[in-house]
């Protein structure tokens, strides 16, 4: 799965299995930010509590580093990584504080050894994808659909309503994607699944952590310069 999707990870790959070899993350990796060993995915938490598979940049990880740093919830930090920030601003806040703090552009894989739980999350605009669903009695997820193509056993199917929308529009909206059971999950989304589920299961739905709308109604607020231009 990950070999399908080298030409956007180029730099070298990684994975990681779960002692009981139920769960295992992938990630092909270009690296930016911290070339070095030390930025390598998977990449696990400090408290060695969470696993994560990350793609994207997050734009104000010092930010977030310094405010980690500040409130005294920082761990010893290992790289330069914005992996790593990440990670450790879950750890202290929890993914959605989380990600609201986080300005970028990201997919990613997040796995939680203690309640032993999977959170797959999407940047505010949708700029990084990310794709998932049910084959048999296995839930897989990848930025590409190539990626699940591998998949062993996986045989999809055209999803009609899709396609409609593609040949009117040239896109396909989220959480719909051209097969059949499998989707693709919603900007500013974060879906959490507490077990492993199949075929015969309903998935959980996707959570908004950002609404655009409250954004625009922030903006709508006058700010401290237009309230000094009211008064002449």
């Amino acid at each position: 799965m990950t070999n399908a999707i080298t030409r956007r990870g180029p730099d070298s790959d990684g994975h990681w299995q779960s002692d009981n070899q139920r769960v295992v993350l992938g990630h092909r990796r270009l690296a930016v930010i911290e070339p070095t060993p030390a930025g390598a995915q998977p990449m696990a938490s400090a408290c060695e509590r969470y696993m994560l598979t990350f793609n994207g940049e997050i734009y104000n990880h010092l930010l977030i580093r310094q405010k980690l740093d500040s409130l005294r919830q920082a761990p010893a930090w290992r790289s330069g990584s914005d992996t790593e920030t990440l990670l450790a601003a879950i750890s202290a806040w929890g993914v959605e504080k989380a990600i609201q703090e986080c300005v970028g552009m990201f997919a990613f894989a997040l796995w939680d050894k203690q309640t032993e739980s999977l959170t797959l999350a999407r940047d505010r605009m949708g700029e990084k994808p990310l794709y998932y669903g049910c084959i048999d009695s296995s839930l897989i997820f990848a930025s590409e659909l190539k990626a699940l193509r591998k998949f062993p056993n996986f045989k999809p199917t055209i999803n009609r309503i899709a396609l409609h929308q593609y040949m009117q529009s040239s896109s396909i909206s989220a959480p719909l994607s051209i097969y059949n059971d499998i989707y693709k999950l919603p900007p500013a989304s974060l879906i959490t699944f507490n077990s492993i589920p199949n075929a015969n299961t309903k998935l959980p739905e996707p959570q908004k952590y950002w609404q655009l709308s409250i954004a625009e109604a922030g903006s709508a607020e006058p700010t401290s310069e237009d309230k000094q231009q009211d008064l002449f």
